[in-house]
């Protein structure tokens, strides 16, 4: 009876299986634990009088030469492969990587990290509304009700009543990184067999940083750079510990982790785990700078990344089956394949 035999489970290949997922949900959760470094790293640098442009500028040169030679091993010389996709390696280093990691340096600069990623992981609720917006078609039941959350949560974190005032400058340049964000997730929501994800974070990285330079060069974004000593917890560190461990650390294992996560679990459920970023991050904070979100602010994060598992919930939804008909196809979301490679915040 082969037919049969062929339903019966293979305990080795189901033990393999699941030796597999929960190898890549460890990769996954050192992913966020990592990129969760950037801001505690950057705030260390910036306190001692780097600016946030020098800072993003010297992140995304190191993290670019170190990729490059992996980058290129995996082209194995199909360098057409460049030419045919350099519009989205261009707009994904302009905006998903420099704009969208100076903003969020800038609100670094003028809150608490915590804060800042907070306001930066809004950017699902600006992909909702604005799909609402361009289509005229109300959410389903579920990312509309994440969406009120996250509002509601953004509310708390802002503590507009309470007696810490919050930085207005910083909550806009928090917001600008989560548009970045957002419109990163739209540049790389289209799946692209042709371009190998490392090829895109390391041309990304490149293009970034030599926008960053060039504004450098003609006197548009201001560098400053300092030698003095950091602090760290405890520790009293060189310069150079912190801008290490931003660029080794928060970027090139950020982002080798994180294409490698999402290769082993699927860029939906990786995306899911890379919202404990936003957990790493405020415990970095708090363990690193002494930072540490008020108890509403807390409550407001929990309800934005309470929303935001809400709007992704709904995305796994299968499609309604018309009447007498096949499954209809979804519409792709934009944050489908968000997490094939992802971002530096």
């Amino acid at each position: 009876m082969p037919a049969a035999a062929n339903n019966v489970p293979n305990p080795e290949l189901t033990a393999r299986r699941s030796s597999f997922l929960a190898s890549g949900l460890g990769i996954a959760l050192f992913s966020s634990a990592v990129f969760g470094l950037s801001g505690s790293f950057a705030k260390a640098l910036l306190e001692t009088g780097w600016s946030p442009g020098a800072a993003v500028t010297v992140r995304l040169t190191g993290a670019a030469l170190i990729l490059a030679l992996p980058a290129a091993a995996a082209l194995r010389g199909r360098w057409h492969q460049l030419r045919d996709n350099w519009l989205t390696i261009v707009l994904f280093g302009l905006i998903g990587v420099a704009a969208c990691q100076l903003f969020y340096f800038n609100a670094v600069a003028r809150l608490s990290v915590g804060v800042a990623l907070l306001l930066e992981y809004l950017a699902p609720v600006i992909i909702v509304l604005w799909l609402w917006a361009a289509s005229r078609r109300r959410p389903r039941v579920l990312t509309a009700g994440g969406t009120l959350l996250s509002l509601a949560g953004l509310v708390l974190v802002l503590d507009l009543t309470g007696a810490v005032k919050v930085d207005l400058v910083g909550v806009l340049w928090g917001i600008a990184a989560a548009v970045c964000l957002a419109i990163y997730f739209f540049i790389t929501a289209k799946e692209n067999d042709t371009l190998p994800p490392i090829v895109l974070a390391s041309g990304g990285l490149l293009v970034g940083a030599a926008v960053m330079w060039l504004a450098a060069a003609t006197g548009l974004l201001p560098m400053s750079f300092s030698a003095a000593d950091t602090t760290l917890g405890p520790w009293t560190t060189p310069w150079w510990v912190p801008l290490a461990g931003l660029v080794v650390l928060a970027t090139v294992l950020a982002y080798v982790s994180g294409v490698m996560a999402a290769r082993s679990l699927g860029s939906k459920v990786a995306s899911f785990v890379s919202l404990t970023e936003v957990l790493f991050a405020v415990v970095w904070a708090w363990l690193l700078l002494g930072e540490l979100p008020g108890a509403i602010q807390l409550l407001g994060g929990v309800l934005i990344v309470g929303g935001v598992i809400l709007v992704r919930l709904d995305e796994l939804r299968a499609p309604a089956a018309p009447a007498g008909g096949s499954p209809a196809r979804a519409e792709a979301s934009p944050l489908e394949h968000a997490n094939d490679v992802e971002p530096v915040p």
